[in-house]
């Protein structure tokens, strides 16, 4: 896989609770009765990334765990090796083809990113505009905009069933589409502490802040 190419979708989706409601409820009720009632959950996930151009869409495969407020653990198992951690206070990318780590400061770019929709706190109005997007292949969707223009995508929907998280969509000023489908996704697990926080490896390449 392009290794720009993957990166710009891993920062697009990064750098970016269920209470119990009912299978009818609409899109924009199931979000918010998530980002209320979860404190932390754990999934795995199926990634296409499909470009402007119309090449050849790119697969990948992992799992993530998050805990709020705005901590998360990413990981690609297929077909490269790559973690992404925010920790709360940095946002860690480790290419283990590389061995090389790229470290940002979270900042407000959680709080503007796709990210903040799962690991993020209550306030998602502040930093989103939010829409009912309708009722497709058996999910409640709901439109999230960013209110900041000069984030790295344009508009993100999720998809909702019994409660859950099944899909989301994500757009991005690369031009690119990122569709997720989420699986196993357990709610409210308990984390070690230590799961959170990254230590780059030794002779790792470290660049950034």
């Amino acid at each position: 896989m392009n290794k720009l190419f993957r990166r710009n979708a891993v920062y697009a989706l990064c750098c970016g609770q269920l209470l119990a409601v009912p299978a009818f409820a609409s899109g924009i009720a199931q979000l918010k009765a998530f980002v209320a009632d979860t404190k932390s959950a754990s999934a795995d996930f199926a990634q296409t990334v499909e470009s402007r151009s119309g090449r050849k869409p790119q697969l990948s495969a992992g799992s993530f765990q998050f805990q709020r407020p705005g901590k998360f653990r990413w990981t690609y198992q297929k077909p490269y090796a790559q973690l992404i951690v925010g920790d709360g206070d940095k946002l860690w990318i480790y290419d283990q083809d590389l061995n090389q780590v790229t470290v940002k400061k979270l900042g407000q770019a959680l709080g503007e990113s796709p990210a903040a929709l799962l690991a993020g706190n209550d306030v998602m109005e502040k930093n989103f505009v939010l829409k009912e997007a309708g009722s497709q292949d058996g999910l409640e969707w709901v439109e999230a905009t960013p209110k900041a223009k000069q984030g790295s995508f344009e508009s993100v929907r999720l998809g909702f069933k019994d409660d859950l998280p099944q899909m989301m969509e994500v757009k991005d000023s690369f031009g690119q589409t990122t569709l997720l489908h989420f699986s196993r996704f357990e709610r409210n697990p308990k984390f070690s502490p230590g799961l959170f926080r990254f230590v780059p490896p030794k002779g790792a390449d470290v660049v950034g802040e």
